[in-house]
């Protein structure tokens, strides 16, 4: 099973590269990293998922971000019930004989059209890992050109917050000086 974490972090520059470069020197690969704005001003919410399936491994990895000073709180979400999801771009050959055979297939997968070529299409299709596994997998038939997933992103169910709200109580965003105010 992969590790999934969710991590609230400062929304600052260089805390990205060195949540990735703590993994580099700790020999752990990242599988996937997707990184956005949270509910708390300030802050970015990171999905991580790793390739570890050793749990002693798992807890390191989660307990040296934790230590990280632009770190607010990490959450290993990997054995609690979460909706993930991954989102991806898929760019096939269509021309016109095989373009309603494959408008179909992305019709029947919930999938988009947002982009049509001379002999191409892209298609966006969001859901569960194994619904993107395999519209892959029935439109390799027509030729795959590029593809680009933008990793999986996980949310744990019911009312209480992935992350605890009194980790954020001691989160407080520094007000930045208005260069108006210091003349």
């Amino acid at each position: 099973m992969k590790q999934i974490l969710v991590a609230l972090v400062e929304d600052k520059p260089g805390v990205l590269n060195r949540i990735a470069s703590l993994f580099r020197r700790r020999n752990f690969n990242i599988e996937s990293l997707v990184v956005g704005h949270s509910e708390v001003p300030g802050a970015s919410r990171l999905t991580i998922v790793t390739d570890e399936e050793e749990h002693l491994r798992r807890n390191i990895i989660r307990q040296n971000l934790q230590k990280m000073i632009n770190v607010i709180e990490v959450v290993d979400v990997t054995d609690r019930p979460c909706v993930i999801r991954e989102h991806a771009l898929i760019k096939v050959k269509a021309d016109s004989a095989s373009r309603g055979e494959v408008r179909n297939l992305a019709d029947m997968y919930r999938a988009r059209i947002v982009d049509v070529g001379k002999r191409s299409l892209i298609i966006e299709v969001t859901g569960e890992p194994d619904k993107v596994d395999s519209i892959i997998e029935v439109l390799e038939q027509f030729g795959i050109l590029e593809i680009m997933r933008a990793g999986k992103v996980a949310l744990t169910r019911g009312i209480d917050s992935t992350t605890n709200s009194h980790s954020t109580e001691r989160f407080k965003e520094t007000p930045v000086a208005d260069s108006s105010d210091t003349q």
